[in-house]
């Protein structure tokens, strides 16, 4: 459960990083209450992950599902590139995240 948790409160990390870009410099109220709330969610998820999963390899995780899911949605609705570069060091992200999992018990 404690993996499904760090799951979601790394997809909020997303949703907060992508809110963020919304904002204009939290110039524009609706886009900054989403990021806002989006940001809380996802640090009491992860905090409620760590009651469970060690410190380093959450944080890890976490930040990990945070980067490559904004840098997909980045590419796939903001038109960023999507080189082969940056897609090969998007892949070695994921397998970093997922040899962690595999490597903590939990």
């Amino acid at each position: 459960m404690s993996w499904f948790i760090l799951f979601l409160a790394g997809l909020l990390e997303v949703a907060w990083a992508v809110g963020l870009k919304q904002t204009a410099g939290f110039t524009r109220l609706w886009p900054s209450v989403f990021t806002v709330v989006a940001m809380t969610g996802s640090v009491l998820l992860l905090g409620l992950a760590l009651r469970h999963l060690p410190l380093g390899t959450a944080y890890a995780v976490w930040t990990g599902i945070g980067t490559v899911g904004t840098a997909i949605v980045g590419m796939a609705v903001l038109g960023e590139p999507a080189g082969a570069l940056r897609l090969l060091s998007i892949a070695l992200i994921v397998a970093g995240i997922a040899g962690l999992k595999l490597l903590t018990p939990g």
